[in-house]
């Protein structure tokens, strides 16, 4: 049976159509008011694979009502250059959003790089801020393909408090971050990795399985519960029967005859990424509008004084 065709396939471009729908009126209604929204997408180097996420989201963009603009740097640019390229951007108000594309050359540290960018203007939700607001349960600018996937998981119907959630993969950009979106929902998590002795122990208990650790069909039918829900995160191209495919990490056709729900590779949580990536930008646009609001003060004289960011 085709994943067209999976009764309990958990397709992304319905919710993503939703998000980007909602994210268009706002951003619509932000503009109005002399704020629109615009992001800016730094690509460094020639990746082939960077071209597609950048034409991805350029169109929703687009859909959505968001300024789009791109700027590409030689693989060779420095990281001084960089970091005043990441500090204009951070200072121009016409800016909402800074997108840093993965990869980047190896001469330049990501983590250093998305640490440059302004908290308020972090719409991936990878500032280290993002990241610890999580903990505290402020979800505003959560991680793009964490709040897809647990997005998708509330798209199930399940209750989330109580519910026991198992993540195979513990990435900073993934993995962690959904385990902490997770546990600000009251759902009980478990964290399985590398090192884990045994991952389907944990998996066969758990009514949630989110798997990102990019091994091809890693979970298999026997690794799940019947009627558990499966996020499968992983993006993977293997070439069999002479054909080259984009396959996940869970083994798809084998675990939709047990799953309750699956999200489908391609098709799943790449859509709801992209659109929430949207989402975030209204939200940080928004946060920006509410700091100049509360911060720019007009004198008698016309002069104007701004608090510091804080």
């Amino acid at each position: 049976m085709t994943i067209a065709h999976r009764h309990n396939a958990l397709l992304g471009k319905p919710v993503a159509d939703e998000i980007l729908a909602s994210t268009q009126k706002g951003a619509a209604e932000l503009a109005a008011s002399g704020w629109p929204v615009k992001l800016v997408s730094i690509t460094i180097g020639d990746v082939a694979a960077v071209s597609l996420y950048v034409r991805n989201q350029a169109r929703a963009a687009g859909r959505a009502g968001i300024g789009f603009e791109e700027r590409n740097f030689p693989a060779e640019v420095s990281r001084a250059e960089m970091q005043g390229v990441l500090k204009a951007l951070n200072t121009d108000p016409r800016v909402s959003g800074i997108i840093i594309q993965r990869p980047v050359p190896r001469h330049l540290d990501i983590r250093e790089l998305q640490t440059a960018i302004h908290p308020l203007k972090d719409v991936e939700g990878m500032h280290p801020t993002s990241i610890g607001n999580i903990v505290y349960k402020d979800l505003a600018l959560a991680p793009c393909t964490a709040a897809a996937s647990v997005e998708l998981l509330k798209r199930t119907g399940l209750k989330l408090e109580g519910l026991e959630a198992v993540v195979i993969g513990h990435s900073e950009i993934v993995g962690k971050p959904i385990a902490f979106l997770l546990m600000a929902e009251g759902a009980t998590v478990t964290v399985c990795h590398h090192m884990t002795r045994n991952v389907a122990m944990h998996s066969r208990s758990a009514d949630a399985v989110f798997v990102a650790v990019g091994r091809p069909r890693l979970l298999t039918a026997d690794m799940i519960k019947p009627g558990a829900a499966v996020i499968d995160i992983g993006i993977n191209r293997i070439e069999e029967n002479g054909k080259e495919l984009t396959v996940g990490d869970a083994d798809y056709e084998a675990c939709a005859e047990v799953a309750g729900w699956i999200t489908p590779v391609p098709g799943g949580v790449g859509p709801v990424t992209v659109a929430i990536l949207m989402r975030n930008a209204l939200t940080a646009a928004h946060a920006q509008k509410r700091h100049y609001d509360a911060n720019f003060s007009g004198d008698a004289d016309g002069s104007v004084h701004v608090a510091p960011v804080r």
